[in-house]
């Protein structure tokens, strides 16, 4: 069994930053590939990014140049750095686990207004 804890949100005006970790346990983490989603209010839930076991990465469009996603294999732990946001990445993010099952952490809510 795997278990994701996310961690980080808040609020923060546009242009400003945040920090979003991904706690996991039950599971050998480095053989995981791990992603960031989003998911805001009356949306489809989307890909933010995306980094595999091999350390490889992607982002979605919208957020190319703006966020980093990174993983600490000895601490089981995956981060998003989150720079210049916007009020349209204002979401629930939400961690993701997959080797061949997917598993999910309960989200962390990130809100970007003025």
């Amino acid at each position: 069994q795997v278990q994701l804890v996310e961690s980080g949100g808040g609020l923060v005006q546009p242009g400003g930053s945040l920090r979003l970790s991904c706690a996991a346990s039950g599971t050998i983490f480095s053989i995981y590939d791990m992603g960031w989603y989003r998911q805001a209010p009356g949306k489809q839930r989307e890909l933010v990014a995306t980094i595999r076991s091999t350390g490889s990465t992607n982002y979605a469009d919208s957020v190319k140049g703006r966020f980093t996603i990174s993983r600490d294999n000895a601490k089981n732990t995956v981060y998003l750095q989150m720079n210049s946001l916007k009020p349209e990445d204002t979401a629930v993010y939400y961690c993701n686990a997959k080797v061949v099952h997917e598993y999910w952490g309960q989200g962390t809510q990130v809100t970007v207004s003025s």
